[in-house]
């Protein structure tokens, strides 16, 4: 049958072109983006599952940040406690040199000038805060909780280290100082005192080992995540490339088509002419 009213072959080609065209500017928008789901209409549960781990990859990379300013608080708080060291080192060395007995009292009391002031020295350095979070402040808490996993279920406590009662116990030892010469309880108390220290500089580098650890769990985390996240969300290039060519082969068919049927209906006027 021969009609003019309708027209299915137009009417087909005009729908399968615009499904070509559909799919064409879907393909454009992939490639454009370089991603695989860029609406909900793409893959509904591969966005669900792209957005968790995202989020996942936000968390880990934020954890990561707390994680190494807590290593830089370590650092920052045994870079203190290095000096403390030296300080105690020179009061030892000052307290022994007192105890010579050739020297005079007028001797002892230039050693006890310089013994009261690196003893001041020591105790500035119980003030010493990093980003305004006092180091050795433990009247104020004894130690930090770093949460090291993006989900928050692990964490690493960091301490505060007690220089303080380091200082309080020198002060106690030797509270008469070294003008006169210095026995062996306060020689002994200086020796307490650096043995203290190492106590609390050998804590300070097992947690700095501790959070290296962690700061390593989670870069690797985060290479995993996004890789898996890389696997659901991205585009294959050169798949999508062929699939470009495809369509745009088809558009143009289609095009050629539609207008042939289109055409197809003109043979009706040879039959009236």
């Amino acid at each position: 049958m021969i009609s003019i009213n309708t027209n299915t072959a137009s009417s087909m080609a005009a729908y399968n072109l615009g499904g070509t065209n559909t799919q064409l500017q879907r393909s454009l928008q992939r490639l454009s983006s370089g991603s695989r789901i860029n609406s909900s209409f793409d893959d509904a549960g591969g966005l669900a599952v792209s957005m968790k781990l995202s989020a996942s990859i936000r968390r880990t990379e934020a954890t990561q940040a707390n994680v190494n300013n807590a290593l830089s608080f370590l650092q920052t708080q045994d870079g203190v406690l290095k000096n403390a060291d030296k300080i105690l080192s020179r009061l030892s060395e000052l307290a022994q040199m007192s105890s010579d007995v050739t020297k005079s009292s007028s001797d002892r009391g230039l050693y006890q000038t310089e013994f009261s002031a690196l003893t001041n020295a020591l105790s500035s350095l119980t003030t010493e805060e990093f980003n305004d979070v006092g180091m050795f402040d433990t009247a104020t808490q004894t130690s930090l909780n770093v949460i090291t996993s993006q989900d928050g279920g692990q964490s690493v406590s960091i301490s505060i280290a007690d220089l303080a009662g380091i200082v309080a116990d020198i002060n106690t030892g030797l509270a008469n100082g070294i003008s006169s010469a210095a026995g062996s309880t306060e020689i002994a108390a200086l020796t307490t005192a650096i043995q203290d220290l190492a106590n609390l500089r050998a804590t300070n580098g097992s947690e700095q080992q501790r959070l290296t650890f962690a700061a390593d769990m989670l870069a690797i985390n985060k290479v995993n995540l996004e890789s898996a996240n890389s696997r659901i969300a991205d585009l294959d290039i050169a798949a999508e490339s062929a699939n470009l060519a495809r369509l745009n082969i088809l558009q143009q068919a289609g095009t050629a088509m539609l207008a042939q049927a289109n055409m197809a209906t003109q043979s009706v006027l040879r039959l009236l002419v």
